[in-house]
């Protein structure tokens, strides 16, 4: 009496897929078992679904945080998920066979757990890893693994061969390799619980002999010497309470680019290969690459001709001769394509090899497959929102136009843009990498919104680890508002929470951010803050009918905020060079807020601006900007103006404080400055005044003040400046157009540390 048949395979090996299917015909087994966590066997019934697309795979995760996740993926080429289509083709009995999923969650943590002690140890890593044997192989056969793999293994034409070929190798790769204690433990673990799945199907009844093993190559030696796992060990294995369910995969993710360890490189080529191999012909797997990888040059603007293609079959044809193939592996298609197709170099075709090696390809899962709470409203909301378009891997962009529709009759159709920026907005609250906001591109208006859109598989597992926060994705994302809030300890941080609330149309998760913010708005805070915290407010507020949302509780937090502000903003312009660029941002924003709420006293802003304008304590940079304001607000006349350009730039008065209030005054409303050819005859006057040491200092200064200025703009000063000191515009538009030097830098640095209160 025989014992079990031990079939190892690569994983992800079209091949090996192929040869097991022929295998498992002639043994006509009772039993398949699978290397796969033996708690996962309810999900093979999904697996065999008549609407299920590969790539897809199994995710488990703990039930507790943080969540641990561990991954099975499958493509269609997978020889685990051929034995399972077999099975379930033949009503055969299939099952998983390895540890529970629990148990690898539970051994990965104490994994990282005990990777530290052992560092502390210092010990020295074994000099024979699996790892290093196979670079050692690819120094004896000058070619990486996945071709000398590819060449030996996937060109194999008799099933019987290819067994105890990938059998053999499994079992040299284990006498070669020495893996460190923690890996060898695991795999004599894994052995051990997987020949007591074998031994119990024994025991329940089925011949040895009529049991059929699917297995890593690497773990058949260990499967045929190990004794099986006792019922103590069974019981003191490590778990870990978890859950499992079914997410779809991608190509790009099976790809060893994405990190993935099991991985293949090439997952699309793959498919090519097993199509090949199916239809019997694996010879035409020239044509299908090579015509794919054209098409994909092709299609990025490159031109390929009838010709370039034949050539590159007939050199692929030529290179498989020479390296002893049966037929042209990958490399050797790659190496004729480059030589044909990209003039020798692979650059050209990196594109297109991408294309035609990995894709986009996104597997497809059925409805009704057991997904935690937050994947199904995920999926219902991604239906209902008419955005399943968008779960594909390539970018594509969604322009959203907030505005209620009315030419459509139902209300939820009317508001369609503005339920998928609630949706995209909580998603991004989650940290899911579904969608990415771009800048608006409106000037002043709120009512757009433009997304980039990609589904990834790691989105999936965002979604899943989402769980431990709510039943549905508002639910996680107002328990992650809450936290983030309660966490908070700046009205920074409570303002930018208050604003995610807002765009995610959640009007109670907005108000305890309210509450908060209110809390930590009695502490001291610095003007930039509070400024920038009042300005999200104020947008909550002017748009609260665009995204239905009561503004009433949002308004005496903001006059508070606004009050705080005017009543720090004199003490905040006593500041240093460093700080001056923050405090000026920030009068902006309350200038801004000001006039856009009639409800902030106008009256006490204005009074507060003239008091900046007007003393000489402050920072000028703070105080020439105030000036600016009160300019553009028409709140200050030609006469004043004067009467500040005749004080603050007058001899005696330092070129860094008089260089400094004008750039503070050409902080804004720079078009009617430039138009008062008067200032600029001031300001020559007054650089005339200084010895040359201060006028290089002031000059300094004042291209700081122009750096921000357009190319447009410098050209109207230039023409100013040129009237005004008897050259042409263009000779004075290379003073005004030259960048900062590094020794003027230094100049500039020199007034960081400057103190206005000596003043």
């Amino acid at each position: 009496m025989g014992g079990p048949v031990l079939f190892g395979v690569r994983h992800l090996s079209p091949g090996a897929a192929y040869h097991l299917r022929q295998a498992l015909d002639a043994a006509k087994p009772r039993l398949v078992l699978v290397e796969g966590p033996s708690d996962l066997n309810e999900q093979m019934h999904w697996l065999c679904h008549s609407e299920t697309r590969f790539p897809a795979a199994i995710l488990a995760y703990t039930n507790a945080p943080p969540v641990r996740t561990i991954l099975y993926p499958f493509a269609r080429y997978s020889p685990e998920i051929q034995a399972i289509l077999w099975a379930n083709e033949h009503k055969v009995e299939c099952r998983f066979m390895d540890l529970p999923s629990g148990a690898f969650l539970a051994m990965a943590q104490e994994k990282l757990e005990g990777a530290v002690e052992e560092g502390e140890t210092g010990e020295e890593a074994p000099a024979n890893t699996t790892e290093s044997v196979y670079r050692g192989l690819e120094t004896l056969t000058g070619e990486d693994h996945d071709t000398f793999w590819e060449r030996n293994f996937e060109q194999i034409p008799d099933s019987t061969a290819y067994q105890n070929a990938c059998n053999t190798f499994g079992r040299e790769l284990r006498a070669a390799s020495l893996d460190g204690s923690s890996r060898t433990a695991e795999n004599l673990v894994r052995e051990a619980y997987m020949k007591r799945v074998i031994q119990g199907a024994v025991d329940s009844g089925i011949p040895a002999e009529n049991i059929f093993c699917v297995c890593g190559a690497y773990h058949v030696a260990g499967l045929e010497a190990c004794a099986p796992m006792t019922d103590e060990e069974e019981k003191n294995l490590p778990l870990a309470d978890c859950t499992a369910t079914l997410m779809p995969y991608s190509y790009y993710r099976l790809s060893s680019r994405s990190g993935y360890g099991a991985g293949n490189r090439a997952p699309a080529y793959f498919e090519l290969l097993w199509t090949a191999l199916n239809q019997g012909r694996p010879e035409q797997i020239s044509y299908l690459y090579l015509t794919r990888l054209a098409a994909a040059h092709r299609k990025a603007g490159n031109l390929v001709s009838s010709a370039e293609v034949i050539e590159a079959v007939r050199l692929a044809e030529t290179l498989r001769v020479m390296r002893g193939s049966a037929f042209p592996t990958l490399q050797d298609l790659r190496d004729a394509a480059v030589t044909t197709m990209g003039h020798g170099q692979f650059s050209e075709l990196s594109i297109a090899a991408a294309a035609a090696e990995i894709g986009t390809k996104i597997g497809f899962l059925p409805e009704g497959v057991s997904r935690t709470s937050v994947q199904e409203d995920f999926y219902r909301q991604l239906k209902d929102l008419r955005l399943e378009k968008f779960r594909t891997a390539e970018l594509q962009r969604l322009d959203l136009d907030l505005r209620e529709r009315l030419n459509v009759k139902s209300e939820q159709a009317a508001l369609t843009d503005l339920r998928r920026s609630f949706f995209l907005h909580r998603l991004r609250v989650l940290n899911i990498h579904f969608g990415t906001l771009l800048p608006s591109r409106q000037q002043g208006a709120n009512w757009g919104e433009y997304w980039e859109l990609r589904w990834t598989p790691e989105a999936e597992i965002e979604i899943v680890e989402s769980a431990l926060l709510g039943d549905t994705i508002e639910g996680a994302a107002a328990f992650a508002l809450k936290e983030r809030a309660e966490q908070s300890t700046s009205i920074a941080q409570a303002s930018a929470i208050f604003s995610d609330a807002f765009l995610c149309g959640m009007p109670p998760a907005a108000e305890h951010a309210l509450s908060v913010l209110q809390g930590l708005s009695v502490d001291a805070a610095a003007l930039a803050d509070v400024a920038a915290a009042a300005e999200q407010l104020s947008l909550a507020a002017r748009y609260s009918d665009l995204r239905r949302f009561d503004p009433a509780p949002i308004l005496p937090l903001l006059k508070q905020l606004y009050l705080r502000a005017c009543l720090t903003l004199a003490g905040a312009c006593v500041c240093d060079a460093n700080a001056a660029s923050s405090v000026t941002q920030a009068m902006d924003r309350l200038n801004a807020l000001q006039l856009n709420h009639d409800f902030l006293e106008e009256d006490r802003w204005l009074a507060l601006l003239e008091e900046v304008s007007d003393r000489d304590d402050l920072n000028t940079r703070c105080s020439g900007f105030a000036m600016a304001i009160l300019l553009e607000r028409g709140a200050a006349d030609e006469e004043l103006l004067s009467r500040e350009l005749a004080r603050r730039l007058s001899p005696g008065v330092p070129a860094d404080l008089g260089a400094g209030w004008f750039e503070g005054l050409a902080g804004k409303n720079r078009y009617a400055l430039i138009a008062r050819l008067s200032l600029w005859r001031h300001l020559d006057d007054y650089l005339n005044t200084l010895d040359e040491l201060d006028f290089r200092r002031a000059l300094v200064f004042l291209r700081r003040a122009f750096a921000d200025f357009t190319p447009s703009e410098k050209s109207d000063i230039a023409e100013n400046l040129g009237e005004i000191w008897g050259v042409n515009a263009q000779q004075a538009a290379e003073i005004l157009m030259q960048d900062i030097t590094e020794a003027e830098q230094e100049v500039l640095s020199g007034l960081d540390e400057f103190d206005f209160d000596d003043i």
